[in-house]
């Protein structure tokens, strides 16, 4: 029994330093998870303006000449009940 003592408190010792190691690790992983949902927040914000359709018709009309055809100059074909654009 009095043997048992020092194994026990070694086990003790050993399962801190342990603890201590995985609680570290832990912190470390909560901090990369942070990054990412910032960086993530960052890409979802750059998305968004790219993507937004004022951004895209300005380019169309300033950068590439393109502009909106008025109603009378679209032609519908419906093929099987579908609509096709032209």
């Amino acid at each position: 029994m009095i043997l048992s003592v020092p194994f026990f408190l070694a086990l003790v010792t050993w399962q801190s330093a342990r603890y201590g190691d995985l609680e570290r690790e832990l912190a470390r992983m909560e901090e990369v998870q942070e990054e990412w949902v910032e960086n993530n927040k960052r890409l979802i914000a750059g998305i968004v303006f790219y993507s937004s359709p004022q951004r895209i018709e300005r380019i169309a009309r300033e950068e590439l000449g393109l502009r909106k055809k008025p109603p009378e100059e679209v032609l519908q074909i419906f093929v099987d009940g579908e609509a096709v654009n032209d």
